[in-house]
Parts: C-alpha cells; sequence; structure tokens
C-alpha cells in the first residue's frame, strides 16, 4: 500500500477554485476543481462577489478531488493556500462579511479625498511623484469604502485580502502570508511587513494597523485545520497550514524561477515578467518589487495589465463561429484559434499591436491606450489574432530588458506558465521574440505546486528553498528560437515597437483630453 506523503495545495483563482495533492517529488498526483463566477457588477466599472461564494468553492474542489482521487487522506501532512491578489474583505466583531469582496478587476476610485498633510504633499511634489500617490489613494479599497459606506467602515473589525480571509476560514486565524500582500495597502515591501508608524502610508489609508491580520513569511505555520472547515470541505482536522504567498508570486517559484536570471512569464489575464532576487530592485522608480514566496526574496514584477484578457476580447468581438464550434466539440475555443497562428507568418504581415487596452500609472502613463498599426487589405481576423499574441510578448521583452537593466543580471531562460502557455504556437512566439529558449514546466498548475514547495519546506519534507525547487520543478517542453523568425522580430521590435508609444502618447493624451476617456 502506497503511505507515501501528500501536500495538499489550494489555488484560489478568478475563475476557480482547484485543490491539487503533490508528492514530494512535485509530481501532481490527483486534481478537484470548481468553477466560480468571477463577479457580478451592481454598477458599471464594479466587480464584487460573495465571500461565500470562495469559500464553498474550495468546499466543492475538495469535494471533486475526493471523488476523483480516492486517495487515503491520512497521507495528507499539510496544507498551504494560494489565490487571486488584491480582492479584498470587510469582517465584523465576529469574523462575519460586511459586505461582499471587492475583486481585483473592480474599477471605482474615491474621489475628493481630503489632502494629506502639507509637508507630505510637498515632499511628493518635489520628487514628482504627487499623481502617484493621488492614484494610490484613489485606487484603495479601503478609502472608497470609508468615503461611500461609512457605516460599514466603523463596523470591520478586519480588512483582509481573500488570502487572509480563508485563512480565517481554514484555521479560525487572523494571520497571512508576507507573500500575499498585494495591493492598496500600508504594506513596506521592502522591509516585508506592516509600514512603520510614521509611513506616509498611514495618512495615505483609511485602515488601520488593528484591522490588518498578523503576518508570516513562507514556509511557515499559520495555524491548524479547524473542525468547522473540516466539515465543510473534508480536509483532515488538525493538519498545519503553511504559508505560501499570491498566485503569481507562487507561479514563479512553482516555475523552478528562483534566481534573477530565469526570467518567470506568466500567461493569464494579466501577463507579467518576473524574477527572484535576493535584493531589493525597483525596477520602475518608485515602484516596488513584491514579496516572492521565498523568505526575504523578491519578485521585480512588470505587467500588461489586460495580458492573455485580450485572447478573450478577441474571442467575444471577433470569434463567435469558433466559439460555437468549439462549444459544440467540447473543447476550448483557443484550440480552434491556434490555427490563426499557424496559418499567419510571423509579423503578422505588418500588423503592430500596442498591448495598452488598460492604462498604467506609470509604463505605460495613465493616459495610454491600445493600438494597432499597419493595416492592409490583406488582413484578416485572424493576422489580428496573431498580432495580438505578438504584441503581449514585445510588451514582456520590453519588461524584460528594463528588469535586466535595474538587477544587473542577464536573463539566459524563460519560464511560460498560465492559461496562455498551453499553446504551442504562443510559446514558439515567445521563444522567437525574445530569442530565448521557451521552457513550458512540467505541470500545468505551477502555481498550486509553488504553494506546495511552500509546504514541503515548512514540514521540513525538503531542507530548503534549492533542494525543493531542484526536486519538485523541472522543464517540460523547450521551444527554441528559430533564427529567421527571431531576426524579424527583433527589427520589427526595436525599430517600431519601441518607438510606438513615444510617437503616439501625444494623440493618446488629446484623446483623453477631448473624450475624458480614461479618466
Amino acid at each position: 500500500m502506497n503511505d507515501a506523503p501528500l501536500l495538499l495545495a489550494i489555488d484560489h483563482g478568478t475563475q476557480s477554485a482547484r485543490a491539487l495533492l503533490f508528492d514530494p517529488d512535485g509530481n501532481l498526483v490527483a486534481k478537484g476543481k470548481a468553477a466560480i463566477e468571477p463577479y457580478f457588477s451592481a454598477h458599471p466599472g464594479w466587480a464584487e462577489q460573495h465571500t461565500d461564494v470562495f469559500w464553498d468553492a474550495i468546499a466543492r474542489a475538495c469535494q471533486d478531488l475526493w471523488a476523483v482521487s480516492g486517495v487515503d487522506r491520512a497521507r495528507i501532512r499539510g496544507v498551504s493556500l494560494t489565490t487571486q491578489r488584491t480582492t479584498v474583505v470587510n469582517l465584523d466583531s465576529s469574523g462575519e462579511p460586511l459586505r461582499p469582496a471587492i475583486v481585483w478587476l473592480d474599477q471605482r476610485r474615491a474621489e475628493n479625498l481630503q489632502p494629506m498633510p502639507r509637508y507630505l504633499e510637498a515632499l511628493f511634489k518635489a520628487v514628482g511623484e504627487g499623481d502617484t500617490i493621488d492614484f494610490f489613494r484613489s485606487q484603495a479599497e479601503c478609502n472608497w469604502i470609508a468615503q461611500q459606506q461609512p457605516d460599514i467602515w466603523r463596523r470591520t473589525e478586519k480588512f483582509l485580502l481573500l488570502s487572509g480571509y480563508l485563512t480565517w476560514k481554514l484555521c479560525g486565524e487572523f494571520v497571512d502570508s508576507t507573500a500575499s500582500q498585494v495591493g492598496y495597502i500600508p504594506f513596506d515591501f521592502k522591509r516585508q511587513d506592516w509600514a512603520r508608524p510614521l509611513d506616509w502610508k498611514w495618512q495615505a489609508l483609511a485602515v488601520r494597523k488593528r484591522q490588518l491580520p498578523a503576518l508570516v513569511q513562507p514556509g511557515q505555520r499559520l495555524g491548524s485545520i479547524t473542525a468547522a472547515a473540516s466539515a465543510h470541505t473534508g480536509i483532515p482536522a488538525g493538519l498545519p497550514l503553511i504559508s505560501a504567498g499570491a498566485d503569481k508570486t507562487c507561479e514563479v517559484l512553482g516555475s523552478g524561477a528562483l534566481t534573477p536570471d530565469i526570467g518567470a512569464l506568466s500567461y493569464g489575464t494579466t501577463a507579467t515578467f518576473n524574477t527572484c532576487n535576493a535584493k531589493y530592485v525597483e525596477a520602475i522608480r518608485f515602484l516596488p518589487p513584491y514579496p516572492a514566496a521565498v523568505p526575504n526574496h523578491y519578485n521585480t514584477e512588470q505587467m500588461v495589465q489586460r495580458g492573455y484578457w485580450m485572447v478573450q476580447w478577441f474571442k467575444q468581438e471577433f470569434a463567435q463561429k469558433e466559439m460555437l464550434a468549439a462549444e459544440e466539440l467540447g473543447i476550448e475555443t483557443e484550440a480552434l484559434l491556434e490555427k490563426f497562428l499557424d496559418d499567419v507568418p510571423p509579423g503578422a504581415m505588418g500588423l503592430v499591436l500596442q498591448p495598452y487596452w488598460s492604462p498604467g500609472v506609470r509604463v505605460p502613463g495613465p493616459e495610454a491606450k491600445g493600438a494597432m498599426i499597419g493595416f492592409g487589405d490583406v488582413h484578416t481576423r485572424a493576422h489580428v489574432y496573431r498580432a495580438i499574441i505578438e504584441g503581449i510578448g514585445y510588451a514582456l521583452r520590453e519588461a524584460k530588458e528594463r528588469v535586466e537593466k535595474r538587477n544587473g543580471v542577464r536573463i539566459r531562460r524563460l519560464r511560460v506558465a498560465g492559461g496562455g502557455s498551453q499553446s504551442d504556437a504562443a510559446m514558439q512566439i515567445t521563444a522567437d521574440i525574445f530569442g530565448l529558449p521557451a521552457e513550458r514546466p512540467h505541470v500545468y498548475e505551477a502555481s498550486g505546486l509553488g504553494a506546495a514547495i511552500n509546504c514541503a519546506v515548512g514540514l521540513g519534507l525538503h531542507a530548503d528553498y534549492p533542494t525543493a525547487v531542484a526536486r519538485m520543478t523541472r522543464v517540460g517542453r523547450v521551444f527554441e528560437p528559430i533564427p529567421q523568425n527571431r531576426r524579424l522580430y527583433d527589427r520589427l521590435y526595436r525599430h517600431v515597437y519601441t518607438r510606438l508609444y513615444e510617437r503616439m502618447a501625444p494623440l493618446y493624451r488629446d484623446i483623453r483630453r477631448i473624450t475624458g476617456y480614461p479618466a
């Protein structure tokens, strides 16, 4: 009888929750999944979800896992949790939700906030960061709730990220991982702890330290699975819950990107370029790196806000026929769109896309819009689709070069995870644009594997993170750059893509001034 230890990783993403069993060698033993509705919207731009939807999804994923695997649950040695980032929950003094969670896709902003102390405003203005601080304050969910729903804010005993809320449900403790702290919160990214008392963030935000959870580093114990959580999920009571991190940071770890010479690409709703670094390095001035899923390390993350969301946009707007055909065949629409990528030559016959469907605070600027240039009468939907994938690749190559410059370390390998990485054509495009081998991790569930690595180290199944990564991660299929494609993409990138924003930005600003969009 097989009595080898198992690790349970719970990965709660935007569209589903997954319960994943890994062994200490990083093999995915079994998987349970429960789909969720990402959000509902009571007003334009809002994105909310009832907290019990998240909690019930974990239960459904676990029950699916038990049914599918038939595993002896006594073999499970510990549990770890990774979740979507920046989704926030308000709890009252009894630990009950006061309102639906505000999901990370939410676009509301706090307006007409009280000025900060004059000395801080003068300081930020002097260093040219006034707009950045205003953006931070307006985007902060706690500020909007305090302003628009003051009664709820008065009764908010705990203000938690989704990771902190689900940890509370699992082990009954108000505690969270340092590596989950991403959002508009008073967190000191360099120290990886709540900000010191005199930090400007306490002036900028409505939240107070008493409303926040205790923090522990990845690999440390958060608590134990309670009897109530066990009854809800079927996870054995008393199992240790080991700290992991947010989904993107666990994905970097699960991809095996433990050193700054390995670039980790995530092809998800938000597309990101990451490295793991022991040094605190701001790839863009005043925009901090996030905590890594390795203690006292940092992820120098750069993102394309809408990333592979653009594939969903393309499907809805241009691929209704393929969506219907895929539904009849019982396959994903992307499987049919793969032919678009195969049929169109590299460079999309001159179409070049700038993937700024959602503006940023710095890169790109708040005025940014998406653009596609080079249209001719030969172009079809297929060319547009390939230009989207190539445009995301160009933006991430630009991020890679920015990180290399700031890190002082050259990227020599790429690991590519996330939904978009399952496309062989997209992987080849990535290798060709970057001019580097694009390596797919051996398991699709890279984020869950990163959480399981934390669990393994925390339980002492592996001595340290380098040992765990060497044992539990490995490369699957590798896509080598095709020389002629690499040369073509390099010329398009250097002579067209990198010059596009500089030339378009004045027009974007005029569009914003004339139309008011984006605000």
